[in-house]
């Protein structure tokens, strides 16, 4: 029995942690059909989640749909059966899990730069997961230079 309710509280223990971050779901705080509805109005909003992908999207909801499907008839999440409460905070996991990272990846930022022979400051603002595709993107295209010239080097 002990081994049991440390075992539960270990897996449980994550999600508590992730109940005091903005934007998150946390189903230890209380009403989940408010959570849910701030949860799809930022996913619907087009800036806090830019990021997202249609897949995520689509997996943040489903998971919102079985969390809704566990929680129907009963008003805590204490009321349901271990199983099935692991099954929710388990959703509960994705979901902040999939939404962290997006939010993450969703940040603007703004850098300021000088063009070369003006004295004019330009601001250029991108999304974190944009700075990161233009920077692969830029080490892709040098390294097939890079090989190309190589290529000719050898006489190939």
């Amino acid at each position: 029995m002990r081994k049991t309710l440390i075992t539960c509280l270990l897996v449980l223990a994550p999600g508590f942690a992730f109940a005091a971050q903005e934007g998150q779901l946390a189903l230890a705080e209380g009403d989940f059909a408010a959570q849910r509805a701030g949860i799809e109005s930022e996913l619907s909003d087009g800036k806090t989640y830019a990021e997202l992908s249609a897949k995520d999207r689509a997996a943040v909801r489903e998971a919102l749909d079985r969390i809704t499907q566990q929680l129907a008839g009963v008003d805590s999440v204490e009321e349901l059966d271990e199983p099935t409460k692991a099954t929710v905070f388990n959703e509960q996991e994705k979901i902040n899990t999939i939404l962290t990272q997006a939010r993450a990846d969703s940040r603007l930022v703004c850098e300021h730069s000088r063009p070369t022979g003006s004295h004019r400051k330009v601001t250029r603002c991108q999304t974190v997961a944009e700075r990161r595709r233009n920077m692969e993107e830029s080490r892709d295209r040098l390294h097939r230079q890079q090989n190309a010239i190589n290529k000719n080097d050898l006489g190939e």
